[in-house]
């Protein structure tokens, strides 16, 4: 997960994961995950410890909710040697899931 995610991201993906289970109140958006070669774009929140499954919003034909694995991501091979980026202007814990979704659906970019 390194190349994708930081130790930062790791530690507050997680700690966000432990909150929901407590709190069962979702946490902002964390990372910006993008494919630089065509269609996908995941917005991620949580982390499930020991694990490498993300919870977020997953852009690819359509928006919707749901874990993705952040491993098949990394092993994602795209067009000329390219590989799934994080958006590194992305503001970490600005943005809800619901407001990415609602600025996917108006067309706004984050």
């Amino acid at each position: 997960m390194a190349d994708l995610l930081t130790q930062k991201d790791i530690e507050q993906l997680t700690k966000n994961h432990e909150s929901r289970v407590k709190t069962d109140k979702s946490s902002n958006v964390v990372v910006k995950l993008f494919n630089p070669a065509g269609a996908g774009t995941w917005y991620l929140s949580e982390l499930y410890p020991d694990k490498s499954i993300a919870y977020g919003l997953c852009c690819i034909t359509e928006a919707e909710f749901g874990n993705v694995s952040v491993e098949e991501l990394k092993s994602l091979k795209l067009p000329m040697g390219l590989t799934i980026e994080k958006d590194k202007w992305f503001p970490a814990n600005k943005h809800s899931l619901e407001e990415c979704l609602v600025a996917i659906q108006l067309g706004d970019r984050l």
